[in-house]
């Protein structure tokens, strides 16, 4: 009984009408997604080793660059001993790096996840094989050979790249090959890092471009099936152990994570200006780009030979300062010299990723913070900086929260990276355009929208917006009567569709003004004889969203509403005039200010507004 109360209740409850409320829904899934999330789970286990594949290839070059020998454990290039001949390192691999992309495939320049996008946006989420391969190999070249980048933007896109690929082997639409390439990039990031939960967001935050569960379920099914596959491949997460912080840090420290967020917010601008600041420098050069990241790995190469810590990825690095035990000279060659070079080389368009040397400038900052904020435990300013850098520039916030809580799993720094993050979002939004990551794609002539909203148009009904105010022609009048009434009504509202009906008011055509005028007037044809007898109708109790899909496919721009029922009786007209109304009311509900509430103070005193 239950179950059929329930119902009757939302059916009596409910605006909709019944036969209405059981077509729609909160989602628009379909069975379909069942088989574009098992292609999702199995690009998922195999993104894990693609991962896998990556950091041992960077171990390589890593290991032959700078220490002259075979071997594929990700280590520091800080411990060589190549003297000045280090400068010469970066170099090499910047013209290795120059020379691919100019002969090999441009898409392999960058951090990956802005190629990702224009691949979404752009490409019909279609990746050419070859960049699935020279993508890696050059990002392991760029950081192999000192590059101060991460490996994770470069597992995003070859990851992508390899979702795509799996997605063109079949018979798909473009919806359906953007899921699996973002189920590709987000697997990647998953496998790198241990950080399934913020992988998903990522997707969801940047890649994805809605929140539907049509992509979110096999986007979350492959980063669950990299997340699992890593355990066995390379080990369990943390990536960087922390020590316990406190469950609660009192005013004083939530206070200081709105100075963190605040500062994180501030190097999130510089650095974005930076890069573009250097891009643009390098634009301005007299040769080819191909011979600018060579430019970029001599900058790296100075930079290493001032502070070596710099050079390559630096998970070390990133490590001792969540351990909270580093000296100050260190943490300032990772702000003055790490920073540098990475923003040079970045916009020189070599290949390497951004999330590992925001994380090493997020802990010196907090490194720095350290020294004049309250003492809440080793590591804890560093790893909130770490996760507010993350959520300014990449204007991701939630996934500047999660992963920072993943690669430590540190659960009581939930509240102040939440507030510490959210401070530095708000920051970059208001004093920035777009993040590092968009700029690239608008610099190219492309404008996206990270913003999510529900459209008007669905949650509106053709009932809400529809003119009953109409002119209807009986079916058997003539030519003759009709003009007159058509004269009539034209000088007032200035109809051009009319519909046909009969007695009892249900639509048996429709008619246009046009073709009225064409019937010879002698003629004495009844309209239900020269009306188009299968118009295109909007129904009274449909979303507003679905109106529009019909005018896009017809190219029609007038239908007549009917109810829903067998009977087809007319209930009003509909114009592509009456949608962009609905619009407007989307703008007044953003724009119009109104006082709703009045408080009336005692004594005879005037009303205040609430």
């Amino acid at each position: 009984m239950f179950p059929q109360l329930k119902s009757q209740i939302h059916k009596m409850m409910h605006p909709i009408a019944a036969a209405e409320a059981d077509l729609l829904g909160d989602f628009t899934m379909t069975s379909r997604a069942l088989s574009i999330s098992g292609l999702a789970i199995g690009i998922g286990f195999v993104s894990a080793f693609i991962a896998l594949a990556l950091l041992k290839l960077i171990g390589i070059f890593t290991n032959l660059f700078f220490f002259q020998r075979w071997g594929t454990t990700l280590i520091s290039p800080a411990g060589n001993h190549l003297g000045l001949w280090v400068v010469a390192v970066p170099v090499a691999g910047a013209l290795i790096i120059g020379v691919m992309a100019r002969y090999g495939s441009e898409r392999i320049r960058g951090h990956g996840i802005p190629e990702a996008i224009e691949a979404i946006l752009i490409n019909g989420s279609r990746v050419e094989p070859k960049v699935a391969i020279l993508k890696p190999l050059s990002s392991a070249i760029s950081i192999g050979s000192g590059g101060p980048f991460g490996a994770e933007g470069p597992i995003i896109m070859t990851g992508g790249a390899f979702g795509s690929m799996i997605a063109q082997l079949f018979h798909l639409t473009s919806t359906e090959r953007k899921t699996l390439l973002v189920a590709g990039a987000a697997a990647g990031m998953a496998a790198t890092f241990a950080t399934p939960v913020a992988a998903v967001l990522l997707a969801v935050e940047l890649l994805l471009f809605e929140w539907k569960p049509r992509s979110l379920i096999p986007v979350a099914l492959a980063c669950v099936t990299a997340g699992a596959t890593r355990r066995y491949i390379m080990g369990l997460g943390p990536l960087f152990p922390v020590p316990a912080h406190p469950v609660f840090i009192g005013p004083q420290g939530l206070l200081g994570c709105v100075v963190v967020g605040l500062l994180a917010g501030l190097l999130s601008a510089a650095l974005t200006a930076a890069v573009y600041a250097a891009e643009d420098v390098f634009r301005l050069l007299p040769i080819h780009w191909m011979w600018w990241p060579a430019i970029g790995g001599l900058v790296i190469g100075l930079g290493g030979l001032i502070f070596p810590q710099a050079l390559g990825v630096g998970y070390d690095t990133i490590g001792a300062l969540l351990q909270g035990d580093v000296p100050r000279n260190l943490i300032l060659g990772i702000l003055l010299v790490k920073s540098v070079i990475w923003a040079v080389s970045l916009g020189s368009g070599t290949s390497g990723g951004v999330l590992a040397p925001l994380l090493m400038m997020g802990g010196a900052l907090g490194g720095l913070e350290a020294m004049f904020l309250p003492m809440e435990g080793a590591g804890f300013w560093p790893l909130v900086s770490m996760g507010a850098i993350l959520g300014g520039t990449m204007r991701s916030p939630f996934t500047g929260v999660i992963f920072a809580l993943e690669l430590t799993h540190d659960i009581n720094m939930m509240l102040p990276l939440l507030l510490a993050v959210t401070i530095a979002h708000g920051f970059t939004v208001l004093t920035l355009r777009r993040s590092i990551l968009t700029e690239k794609v608008a610099r190219r002539g492309y404008h996206l929208s990270r913003e999510y909203a529900v459209d008007p148009l669905e949650i509106l009904f053709v009932r809400e917006v529809m003119r009953n105010n109409i002119v209807a022609l009986p079916a058997d009048a003539t030519r003759k009567a009709a003009a007159a009434s058509v004269r009539a009504d034209h000088d007032k509202r200035g109809q051009f569709l009319y519909p046909v009906v009969d007695g009892e008011q249900r639509l048996l055509g429709v008619i246009t003004r046009k073709r009225l005028h064409q019937i010879p007037e002698g003629e004495e044809r009844r309209l239900g004889e020269v009306a188009n007898l299968k118009p295109v109708v909007a129904y009274a109790d449909e979303p507003l969203r679905l109106v529009v899909y019909r005018m896009a496919e017809t190219g029609l721009t007038r239908m007549p509403v009917v109810e829903r029922e067998d009977t087809r009786k007319l209930a009003g007209m509909i114009s592509l005039t009456d949608l962009l109304r609905a619009r407007t009311r989307n703008l007044e509900e953003e724009r119009l200010r109104e006082r709703v509430l009045r408080v009336r103070l005692p004594f005879g005193a005037k009303e205040k507004a609430v």
